[in-house]
């Protein structure tokens, strides 16, 4: 996807552990829920449900520290959070 990603995390006992917010070129948009969070082997995926109802999944390189937007899905989101993952946030 050609939009720049810019990513607001949280940063606890390592950088980039979760995100918060992101903007997609002008856009600015605040993660709701945190819906299933996974590793690769180089990268750290997030699957996010933002203010604006749709759902992305945000792809941290632990490497370069950089964000990736790899999946969008417009509507609102209807599937079951993971267990441990449905925490806001913000939180």
């Amino acid at each position: 996807m050609s939009a720049q990603l810019k990513v607001d995390a949280y940063a606890g006992y390592k950088a980039n552990q979760r995100p918060l917010a992101f903007s997609l070129g002008k856009k600015r948009l605040q993660i709701k829920r945190i819906v299933d969070q996974w590793h690769g082997p180089d990268h750290v995926y997030f699957k996010v449900l933002a203010e604006d109802a749709n759902s992305y999944i945000l792809r941290s390189s632990e490497a370069d520290d950089q964000w990736e937007l790899v999946f969008f899905k417009n509507g609102d989101y209807q599937g079951e959070v993971s267990p441990g993952m449905g925490q806001d946030a913000s939180s």
